[in-house]
């Protein structure tokens, strides 16, 4: 079993004995987030921890997005809840970069495509320069972050 899956489970047990409602709540969310995603596809697997965060990831940004909607709907009572179980959930997610750092890593890939090629890249190889910017990022920064410091890097 994953280390992060059996540490969520360990915790939810914990929460259960201390009557944290919003923690239980939470993580059984999660955990039932990342079985499905285990019994998607063609055959059941186990999946790993890389895997896990992004189940995870993609759990805590729609509770951002709920957060949002709520608060943009005056429901402010829903759009604190929503965003406490994403502060659960970030627990369990890697540390954010900061937009400098995210605007680092865009010049990194950006000088190892043109290492690459040859010649500078433009917007037609943002495809190219993106896809080595996301794997640094890693989870570590949302995607739309990303992409936008590397137009940046490629406009500039």
């Amino acid at each position: 079993m994953a280390e992060l899956k059996a540490r969520i489970k360990t915790d939810l047990t914990a929460a259960m004995r201390a009557k944290d409602v919003l923690v239980v709540s939470t993580l059984r969310l999660a955990l039932s987030a990342v079985q499905t995603e285990e019994v998607a596809g063609t055959t059941a697997r186990e999946l790993s921890d890389d895997e896990v965060l992004k189940v995870l990831a993609k759990e805590a940004k729609k509770r951002a997005e709920a957060a949002e909607a709520f608060a943009g709907a005056g429901r402010e009572e829903l759009a604190a809840k929503e965003r406490a179980e994403g502060e659960v959930l970030d627990a369990y997610l890697p540390a954010q970069l900061s937009d400098d750092e995210v605007t680092a890593l865009a010049a990194a890939a950006l000088a190892q495509v043109t290492a690459e090629t040859g010649q500078t890249p433009g917007m037609r190889q943002m495809g190219q320069v993106m896809k080595l910017a996301a794997a640094a990022a890693a989870g570590r920064a949302d995607g739309s972050r990303v992409s936008a410091a590397v137009k940046a890097q490629l406009q500039g």
